[in-house]
């Protein structure tokens, strides 16, 4: 026990249930907060609010389980609290508390409260915002963030968020003014230069996408697999085929073994290695793209393409003209592309067998 809290007994002895030992114990709890001592300011608190139930003893005690990371108990104690009681503080913590506990909708309705009381705590607007665009309500976090950039249109946190809200609502100029925007303030993090990279990807502004997916895999430490990833198709797309190729290999590496992402990467591997004349290769990404998506169509007629015509392997075109032939034969109503490429599926299988 702190030297404070010693003294505070000689001198406010414990004199039963009465006022006295409740001022006496909320002020020994405040002593150890002041000496972060956490352990034995809540048993004090406990006790306080044992002796009475009001906003200021469930305050305090919820002060405490916030500190020591127990949310479900701060949370507990503050809901019941008349807005009107609860400090700017305690809001935050009620708020807060939710979110830490995962659960979207109260976090949201009482930083929604926590708003009303104070439209300038710019980091709650933030919280706000970004949490509506995560729970499928993007509109509601662009009013949100527009409503505080009236006031105030420099604030880093809140611009971040909004600009991922319009993002998410598929506003892609909107978000990228505000990437740009942040960027002139001298944000240049990861996720701002990333956000901004994957924005103008979907304006087709690939030159710019390239350069600010470069910047954040750089300021990665060449770690992001999404960012290897995006990079390289990037590459490929604007004809930086090598380079692209580079990216992608790395991608591959910190992938492993996420199938759905090496379905993606092998596939671009692929057409950069045929773009750049490089077949064999092409041929070994395509048969890597078949391990993990065995029904794709379309690989099956490349790789078969790729031995007819460049690589001059009669048995294996043959072998994997007919494995397209099985699967597209499958198709109930197949596209006037699929049906072509049947016919010449054909024709060539027909005339290797004369």
């Amino acid at each position: 026990m702190t030297i404070i809290a010693l003294a505070l007994l000689a001198v406010f002895p414990a004199r039963g249930e009465g006022s006295d030992s409740l001022q006496v114990l909320l002020q020994l709890g405040d002593s150890c907060m002041q000496q972060y001592n956490t352990y034995e300011a809540l048993a004090h608190y406990q006790r306080a609010y044992a002796l009475c139930d009001s906003s200021l003893t469930r305050m305090k005690l919820a002060d405490c389980y916030y500190k020591r990371g127990n949310y479900r108990q701060t949370s507990d104690l503050l809901k019941l609290v008349p807005e009107e009681s609860l400090s700017h503080d305690a809001f935050r913590q009620l708020a807060n508390s939710y979110q830490k506990q995962g659960d979207t909708d109260s976090y949201i309705y009482w930083t929604e409260q926590l708003v009303n009381h104070y439209p300038m705590d710019g980091e709650m607007v933030a919280g706000l915002t970004l949490a509506y665009a995560k729970n499928e309500q993007p509109q509601n976090g662009i009013i949100c963030g527009m409503k505080y950039c009236q006031r105030d249109s420099t604030n880093i946190l809140v611009n971040r968020a909004l600009a991922d809200a319009w993002f998410m609502n598929r506003d892609f100029s909107a978000a990228a003014r505000l990437y740009d925007r942040l960027m002139e303030q001298g944000d240049s993090t990861f996720n701002t230069l990333y956000s901004a990279g994957m924005c103008y990807s979907q304006l087709e502004d690939l030159e710019l996408a390239y350069k600010y997916l470069q910047l954040a895999f750089l300021i990665s430490g060449m770690q992001h697999q999404g960012c290897a990833y995006r990079l390289g198709v990037i590459c490929i797309d604007t004809k930086r085929y090598p380079e692209g190729l580079r990216y992608l290999d790395l991608a591959k590496q910190m992938m492993l073994p996420d199938t759905t992402i090496m379905k993606a990467i092998t596939l671009s591997q692929g057409e950069g290695y045929y773009l750049t004349q490089h077949y064999e290769e092409a041929v070994t990404a395509w048969k890597e793209h078949l391990t993990y998506n065995p029904t794709s169509i379309a690989t099956y007629y490349n790789i078969a393409n790729a031995y007819a015509y460049l690589l001059k392997d009669k048995e294996q075109a043959v072998a994997y003209y007919q494995q397209f032939l099985n699967l597209a034969r499958q198709e109930e109503n197949p596209t006037a592309q699929l049906t072509e490429m049947m016919e010449k599926a054909t024709e060539m299988l027909e005339f290797a067998g004369k």
